[in-house]
């Protein structure tokens, strides 16, 4: 066969199968990046995990070492338990940043200045969040402490004290956190149907139930998203700490991904091993819940159809 008609043969094979083959082109780049960034590194962690390795020596096997050593470890459980607090309060974000987007999807006067002020904390950084917050908890001139003074209480040192710390953190995680869920609703509030608020309407419906039989529906793309990104953003919750206490006082500040970093990359000692392995429970933890909210989610569209 010559070349031209090799050629005209591959020429014709593409014109034949390009709507099914140029997305494929266009998504490749991406489809390598995500598989040489994301996936590949998740089971190189799963794989380190089963070492004792300092990162420059000759990484020595040690099957589940790493995991027994996690079942006896006390500040695994600390850091677990305040990924749970912060797991359940983060999720506080998503009703609130729905009311918020409720009250900014009206046309009232000065509606651009307060979608300006409520789009805020999410255009700043983390480390600004954290600043901060830790200027308004100072015991000394915090706004915090000023404000209660006022009715002859504290002054309460939030970030020193061990029964305060997490909350305190967390309060400052859930402000930018809550514009972030204000921002889907508001772009979800857009496409609701108001074929579908007109009729509820005739139908007598307002208020509560208006919000929950016919928008609240209508908005579970925006809800899903906002669930999935909340979850992700408390599991990983790491700057906020880092920049707040360094995991003080007496390491009660500490979530996963702050220990993971110690362990691996800090004080103790470079255990990239063990580090790994509560690497590794923490991205079980979260793609537990992921699977949940997608399997959840094909149901409703399986029952839709």
């Amino acid at each position: 066969m010559s070349s031209s008609t090799k050629a005209t043969t591959k020429s014709s094979w593409y014109k034949r199968n390009e709507i099914a083959v140029t997305p494929w082109l266009f998504l490749a780049p991406g489809v390598i990046f995500f598989l040489f960034y994301v996936i590949f590194p998740i089971f190189q962690s799963i794989s380190v995990s089963f070492y004792e390795w300092d990162g420059l020596s000759d990484p020595e096997w040690i099957g589940l070492g790493n995991y027994e050593e996690l079942y006896w470890d006390d500040a695994f459980y600390v850091s677990l338990r305040n990924n749970l607090i912060w797991l359940v309060l983060y999720l506080l974000a998503i009703p609130a940043g729905l009311f918020i987007a409720l009250f900014l999807n009206q046309t009232v006067m000065g509606i651009r200045l307060y979608k300006s002020l409520f789009f805020f904390p999410f255009v700043i950084s983390q480390v600004v969040v954290g600043l901060v917050f830790t200027w308004f908890y100072d015991p000394t001139f915090g706004l915090l402490n000023e404000f209660i003074g006022i009715f002859g209480l504290g002054p309460i040192n939030v970030l020193g004290d061990e029964r305060y710390v997490t909350y305190g953190i967390i309060a400052a995680g859930i402000w930018p956190q809550t514009a972030y869920c204000m921002i889907l609703y508001l772009t979800g509030l857009n496409a609701v149907d108001p074929e579908q608020i007109e009729a509820a309407r005739l139908d007598g419906a307002k208020g509560w139930r208006m919000l929950w039989h016919v928008i609240v529906p209508q908005l579970k793309p925006a809800t899903f998203i906002a669930f999935v990104v909340t979850i992700i953003g408390a599991l990983r919750s790491f700057d906020l700490i880092s920049i707040m206490t360094n995991g003080g006082p007496f390491g009660e500040s500490r979530v996963l991904s702050f220990y993971m970093f110690e362990v691996a990359l800090s004080e103790y000692g470079f255990r990239m091993g063990y580090g790994a392995s509560i690497a590794v429970v923490l991205f079980l933890i979260m793609l537990f819940f992921i699977a949940y909210f997608l399997y959840s989610m094909y149901q409703d569209d399986k029952g839709g159809r």
